[in-house]
């Protein structure tokens, strides 16, 4: 029910943006794109991966779990696999975690990595969201910024300023989660004392949180540029700084559990913002679309290392 609600969704979205362009104009411009543009935007893509293999090491490393580099590099190409051809991304997750317990000696533990990864990763994603906005509130674009950089800054002080004290004090944020203990008492407080050990970790090695969210915004600056490359092989005028901000709210947006894999909600996003930059909608739908198709393309390696595995 929840995936036909999604299904529905996407579609729909979809519909009304496809109705209201010249399909034409549009496949037009995919055939214009300059293939040498699309190879530097992959390989831009490639890059932002090799950072986030090595993100994912840093925070295990962190937790004494060593896990062979490429091992880890093939989890996360089927776990990009996963959540491009699966209708939710906690695929993914779940195969990050499934493939460090073992070494890991606890689902909690690799659980609680991924769940570090992923909160940094956010928090880098919106660091990047109010980078961009201010740049481009001192541009010529600033009247069509659909944020506030302010609000931007404060949901990033607000992220670190809630999270901090998980990492300082863990014992404490223990204390927070007793509440949980009345569904099954056991149970929670052997999840709670690994948890508090995992943050405790993580407190004594700052330099590994340190160098994850360096990591991540390197990530998402990355990300950025791998649109603007896009944008450069589809003749498509638009410049970073607002590419800075839309890119990271859209994905803010995907986000939110009503699309597949953000299809249609993505779309709308692009669409709208660039109607405030007075860019034709076809020119937001392949901005939107084409590199979307190439991330799905590229993860397209993890499934032929899924199908290793299992042979």
């Amino acid at each position: 029910m929840r995936v036909a609600f999604k299904l529905t969704v996407s579609v729909i979205l979809l519909w009304i943006l496809f109705s209201r362009i010249d399909v034409e104009k549009l496949w037009a411009g995919t055939r214009s794109a300059s293939v040498s543009w699309l190879v530097v935007a992959l390989i831009i893509y490639a890059i932002t991966v090799v950072v986030s293999v090595w993100r994912w090491r840093l925070l295990l490393d962190a937790q004494d779990v060593h896990v062979e580099t490429n091992r880890l590099a093939g989890s996360y190409l089927v776990a990009l696999f996963f959540n491009n051809f699966l209708p939710s991304n906690i695929g993914g997750d779940v195969i990050r975690i499934r493939d460090t317990a073992l070494q890991a000696g606890s689902k909690t533990l690799a659980t609680a990595v991924v769940l570090v990864d992923r909160g940094l990763g956010l928090m880098g994603l919106v660091l990047v969201a109010a980078c961009g906005a201010t740049l481009a509130a001192g541009g010529a674009t600033a009247g069509a910024l659909p944020i506030v950089p302010a609000w931007l800054w404060a949901g990033f002080l607000l992220g670190a300023g809630l999270s901090a004290p998980a990492v300082l004090a863990p014992v404490g944020f223990g204390r927070l989660l007793q509440p949980l203990r009345v569904f099954h008492p056991d149970w929670i407080d052997n999840r709670i004392e690994k948890l508090t050990g995992v943050l405790a970790r993580f407190r004594d090695r700052p330099s590994a949180l340190a160098g994850c969210f360096g990591g991540a915004v390197l990530v998402q600056a990355g990300t950025v540029a791998y649109y603007l490359a896009a944008a450069y092989a589809l003749h498509i005028a638009i410049g970073p700084w607002d590419l800075a901000v839309i890119v990271p709210l859209s994905f803010l947006l995907q986000m939110a559990p009503v699309s597949i894999n953000g299809f249609g909600v993505r779309e709308a996003a692009f669409s709208l913002y660039f109607a405030r930059l007075r860019l034709p909608l076809e020119s937001a739908l392949l901005v939107s679309l084409v590199p979307t198709m190439l991330v799905m393309f590229f993860s397209l390696s993890g499934a032929a290392v899924y199908v290793g595995r299992r042979r």
